[in-house]
């Protein structure tokens, strides 16, 4: 392995030969010069892999050739050091992209700490990363199997996330297999879970159960209309936790976080159910017996979310909460435009509701353009195009708009999503749905091992066209293909993300309340 190269300007550089020895010594070669003049012609001439600038050299000072050696070498790493403590140099040199600033005198110890921060970091990140989760590995195995509560299957997946993300910084990835693994087992032992309790949280008043998708608005947003400040209500669909926590840093530029938590999402996990459910305050079923004209069918024609705003003014006047309230879904780019204008007119407001659409987007234009599904092919990759989203959209505009006024921030979404990778056989008739994570029908074909079968709709809260419906909800990371056309639909569907079946990815919601800091 080639011993790093670093370059070292001093116009004092014969006082500095200890130090030289002692880097030589650690296995680094540096080259000495005297002026920046000679730094910059040496940048020129030869690679190297960090530099060592005086800030206070005769002739080209440090900083003039700091900004030379940027032009021909942006990505070359420089260390300024100097004497000088004055704000403004040290203000100059970070704005010049430095990557680290010493002040004299420095000590043989203190370089070699520059030296690793900068050209170590990623090895010596990623050896500690890897260390870390595989101390924390057996814990959180043992974990899946005893018998969790439902707020301690919300910190099992915090901390899944946690070690996911942290996996996925390191240059490697080393680890990456292995908490993929011990997600899948994870996943498996969280149906199970929901499984065996989620008929009784809607039917037993004496079981402790999660916050669930009609009881968010009452439990979460309505308490907040008692405060002094306007409420803005955030719902990005389709979010899962993990890409929350990716876009996190950059919200919390502008909000502080009061309370991070979660709640768990309705079944099925869609839009159609779970979303209209936050809306209403209602249950599928209850929806459908109260709102005949606005609940949509599987089977109806046209979309199942066009009357969310009429959902939330009737929960509103169910708490009695008469106050001024708006309602906005942005579903693209001109409809985002339009909001981020109207965000000072919104101050006006007690309650202001925003549906986000583009995360729910991006998971159905990757299952159907090549395109994404290559710009996407994994969970990384997925967060990483929703960063990149967020970091240039309207949403992130009209965000820093409402940081400007004193707000309480309630960001939340109506279910997540998952990759699925496995298919699962089953036969219906053209009545059947089309979702691949559940499927609705009265005649229905398949084997009831692997999969959560609702066979009385109604002990489910969900709508029973036929006296004989049967939900079907895939779990885990399989999803539902039909035996016509079998591999095509499978070549076609999988490692597609997909939502409305079980599993952490899809029912564990983020659910996080801000306040603005100005």
């Amino acid at each position: 392995m080639q011993k790093p190269t670093i370059l070292w300007a001093d116009d004092e550089i014969d006082l500095l030969k200890p130090h030289i020895i002692f880097l030589n010594n650690k296995g680094y070669d540096v080259v000495p010069v005297v002026s920046g003049a000679d730094a910059v012609d040496k940048v020129k001439q030869q690679k190297f892999d960090l530099v060592f600038l005086d800030e206070n050299m005769p002739g080209m000072n440090g900083l003039e050739a700091l900004n030379q050696i940027k032009q021909l070498k942006p990505t070359l790493p420089v260390v300024m050091i100097t004497k000088n403590e004055e704000e403004q140099i040290m203000e100059e040199a970070i704005g010049a992209k430095i990557a680290d600033y010493l002040i004299k005198p420095i000590n043989p110890n203190q370089i070699l700490l520059s030296i690793k921060k900068i050209l170590d970091n990623k090895r010596l990140v990623e050896e500690k990363t890897n260390q870390s989760y595989q101390q924390n590995f057996r814990e959180l195995s043992m974990s899946f199997s005893d018998k969790l509560t439902h707020e301690e299957w919300v910190e099992v997946y915090k901390k899944l996330i946690f070690w996911e993300l942290e996996i996925d910084r390191t240059e490697n990835k080393s680890m990456g297999e292995v908490i993929d693994m011990q997600k899948s087992e994870a996943n498996n032992n969280f149906c199970k879970f929901i499984k065996k309790n989620y008929e009784s949280w809607l039917n037993d008043a004496n079981v402790s159960r999660p916050l669930l998708s009609h009881q968010l608005i009452k439990k979460k947003v309505l308490p907040l209309l008692d405060g002094p400040e306007p409420v803005f209500f955030l719902l990005i669909d389709n979010l899962r936790f993990d890409q929350w926590k990716v876009l996190e840093p950059v919200i919390s530029e502008y909000f502080n976080v009061d309370e991070e938590s979660a709640y768990y999402s309705i079944l099925p996990t869609t839009t159609a159910y779970a979303r209209n459910a936050i809306f209403s305050g209602m249950m599928p079923s209850e929806m459908e017996k109260k709102y005949p004209d606005l609940w949509a069918n599987e089977d109806d024609e046209g979309g199942k979310n066009n009357f969310e705003e009429e959902f939330l003014q009737g929960q509103l006047q169910k708490n009695k909460y008469d106050v001024k309230c708006s309602y906005h879904k942005v579903l693209n780019v001109e409809q985002g435009k339009t909001l981020v204008n109207s965000i000072p007119n919104l101050m006006s407001n007690k309650l202001n509701a925003i549906v986000y659409n583009f995360v729910d987007m991006l998971s159905h234009a990757r299952t159907d353009m090549a395109m994404i599904r290559e710009l996407a092919p994994d969970e990384s990759a997925y967060r990483s195009i929703t960063y990149s989203w967020f970091q240039h959209s309207s949403l992130l505009e009209a965000l820093k708009k409402i940081s400007e006024k004193k707000v309480k921030l309630v960001i939340t979404t109506d279910h997540g999503t998952i990759r699925v990778k496995h298919p699962y056989k089953i036969v219906g008739d053209k009545s059947v749905n089309s979702n691949l994570r559940y499927k609705v029908g009265k005649n229905l074909s398949f084997d009831e091992s692997d999969v959560l079968v609702v066979k009385r709709p109604e002990r489910f809260f969900l709508p029973k066209k036929n006296i004989s419906s049967t939900y079907v909800f895939t779990i885990e990371d399989y999803f539902f293909a039909y035996p016509n056309n079998f591999n095509y639909y499978v070549n076609y569907y999988k490692d597609t993300f997909q939502h409305g079946g079980v599993s952490l990815e899809e029912i564990i919601i983020p659910l996080v309340t801000l306040s603005s800091k100005r």
